[in-house]
């Protein structure tokens, strides 16, 4: 069976899409067969972000490894069994099609609570939920006092984790291993830093997570995505010359794919 990556959290601009995205495209680079799936049927930023790619590659002539991405398919309401829910089952279809030829099913949930983003919890075998590195994000884990420094008690998204984890216990499968990755990390505001820093290290003891450093706060990903780019495609596009910021942002990859510890990745790109 596929490992099913869900990237979830319920604010916007916490860098999921990018997240999910680079994650992605690195499976592929390391020979790994990657479906992926994007459950914000609005927005669509991931959907969007392979299709830029698909085209620019197409436009240029490259060669760009991309993850294997589908749209959940279209259902007739009237094929629905009595009390099945559309979207339960559009999630279904869709990781079956991508299931049989796939290592890795990677799924980019909405920044807000849906039916499909519930679901799609439940089915992680990894959970990735990007933070920016501040209190204001960190709400969404947890409420705090005014000094950040005691935890007064977990959010209403912990607690969605914590019911798709009793889910998972009840059929019998294994635990989710949840990831909280800090991005948007600031070379100053150490003072900032080292309270977050405290206060994820007694929320991971409470509810049962890892955190680990994610991206810096970097122009570069914007100017990506309307290509549809990423970070380990510069050489392929003619960037002979990493700048020491390119350089860095790579390596904060390699470190983020590292940590999260996916069966069978032990190959580097």
């Amino acid at each position: 069976m596929a490992h099913i990556i869900v990237v979830g959290n319920e604010k916007g601009g916490s860098g999921k899409s990018t997240t999910s995205m680079h994650v992605a495209t690195a499976l592929v680079r390391m020979g790994h067969k990657v479906g992926a799936l994007d459950l914000d049927l609005r927005q669509r930023s991931m959907g969007r972000y392979v299709e830029n790619r698909v085209a620019y590659a197409a436009r240029e002539n490259l060669e760009l490894p991309t993850p294997n991405y589908v749209d959940l398919p279209e259902i007739d309401p009237a094929q629905l069994d009595e009390g099945e829910n559309v979207f339960d089952h559009r999630l279904s279809a869709a990781i079956a099609k991508l299931e049989p030829e796939s290592d890795f099913i990677l799924i980019d949930c909405p920044g807000s609570h849906t039916r499909l983003s519930q679901v799609a919890h439940s089915l992680a075998d990894t959970l990735i939920t990007p933070l920016n590195d501040s209190f204001v994000d960190f709400d969404l884990l947890a409420k705090v006092d005014p000094d950040g420094q005691n935890i007064l008690g977990p959010s209403v998204y912990s607690e969605m984790v914590w019911h798709a984890r009793q889910l998972r216990a009840q059929a019998g499968l294994e635990p989710i291993d949840w990831i909280v990755v800090r991005n948007r990390l600031g070379a100053q505001q150490m003072l900032n830093k080292e309270k977050m820093g405290a206060a994820l290290d007694k929320l991971a003891r409470r509810i049962g997570f890892r955190h680990i450093p994610g991206f810096s706060e970097r122009v570069i990903f914007r100017e990506l995505f309307p290509r549809g780019l990423t970070l380990l495609d510069l050489r392929d596009v003619g960037v002979k010359r990493l700048n020491i910021s390119n350089i860095s942002a790579r390596q904060e990859l390699r470190d983020l794919v590292k940590a999260l510890n996916l069966p069978g990745v032990t190959s580097d790109f």
